[in-house]
C-alpha cells in the first residue's frame, strides 16, 4: 500500500460516523447495506449520510452496488485488510 492511499483511508477512518458505518458491517458479517439502513442507524441528515459515504468509497472501503433504484455497499475486505498489514508493518 502506497503513502497516499494510506492516508486517504486514516482520513476516512478519522470520522466517529464513518467509523460507526464500518462497525454495522462488522456486525452484519459481511453481508452488504443498503444506504437507507445505513441513514436509519445513523440518525443523521440524508446529504450527510451520503456525504459520508462518499468518502469510504472514494478511500475504497466501500464498494457501492446499483441495485434497481437503490444503492447497497459492500466492504472491501482487501484494502481493510492491506490497511491493518501496513498499521502492523509500523509495530515490527
Amino acid at each position: 500500500m502506497d503513502s497516499k492511499k494510506f492516508e486517504k483511508i486514516s482520513r476516512a477512518l478519522g470520522d466517529p460516523h464513518r467509523l460507526r458505518i464500518l462497525e454495522k458491517f462488522r456486525k452484519k458479517c459481511d453481508d452488504a447495506l443498503y444506504c437507507s439502513e445505513i441513514h436509519d442507524f445513523l440518525d443523521l441528515a440524508q446529504p450527510s449520510v451520503s456525504h459520508h459515504l462518499k468518502q469510504l468509497v472514494e478511500a475504497d472501503l466501500l464498494i457501492p452496488e446499483k441495485e434497481g433504484r437503490n444503492l447497497k455497499y459492500n466492504l472491501n475486505q482487501q484494502v481493510l485488510n492491506d490497511y491493518i498489514a501496513f498499521l502492523t508493518a509500523f509495530k515490527g
